[in-house]
């Protein structure tokens, strides 16, 4: 809980075990930690993965410094040496005015201006964590204000096929967003599950899919 943020997730896994991740570490009413993550394809191996990422995230979620803790992530995934086996995942710092984060390999932050209804796209270029020794993860800030909403997600959705094997699109994904987000976080949720729903017909979805929206109080 938190006095200036209203939270809410959604996932729906392709299989019994999913491959996505998300996770909240809040040390005091002011500042949060939050992660997204996706682990490479789906099902027991991506599950495994995801358990290890939990571990290194509730040991590393109190740690300032981002790009420490990314760097820790990156080598400890690296030396399991799990074969063809990464995890995209964004890890962020939010405070009542900020939100710090890094990236890797996972798709933009968008977010929904409260005064001027405009999106910002937010993307931080970064390889999947556990995919070479070391790689320099880039750190962000954005500034956040009340009314603005905040949309992370999985490549799930935007990466959803049809029945045509057709992908959603991320134009798609914005514009739909675009649509609800000035209202609850209960009602974009149901907009984008219905959004997706129609595009696959119904179908199980060929990838998990995850939502984690927040909004500023």
């Amino acid at each position: 809980q938190l006095d200036y943020l209203e939270i809410s997730t959604y996932m729906k896994t392709a299989t019994e075990v999913g491959g996505d991740y998300y996770d909240f570490h809040i040390t005091d009413n002011e500042n949060m930690t939050a992660v997204i993550g996706d682990a490479t394809g789906h099902g027991l191996k991506a599950g495994t993965l995801v358990t290890v990422a939990k571990s290194l995230f509730t040991s590393y979620a109190a740690e300032e410094d981002i790009h420490k803790t990314m760097h820790e992530f990156n080598r400890s995934i690296k030396k399991l040496n799990f074969r063809f086996l990464y995890m995209c995942l964004l890890l962020m710092k939010v405070s009542k005015n900020k939100i710090r984060f890094s990236s890797a390999g996972m798709p933009p932050m968008l977010i929904h201006r409260g005064k001027s209804k405009k999106i910002d796209e937010v993307l931080l270029k970064g390889l999947p964590l556990g995919s070479t020794d070391s790689f320099d993860y880039e750190v962000k800030e954005v500034k956040i204000e009340r009314g603005d909403t905040i949309f992370l997600m999985s490549d799930g959705f935007p990466e959803l096929l049809n029945k045509n094997g057709e992908m959603y699109g991320y134009d798609k994904v914005q514009s739909i967003f675009a649509e609800v987000a000035d209202r609850s976080n209960d009602e974009i949720i149901k907009h984008l599950k219905k959004a997706a729903s129609d595009w696959a017909e119904d179908e199980d979805p060929n990838d998990d899919v995850t939502f984690l929206l927040m909004k500023v109080k």
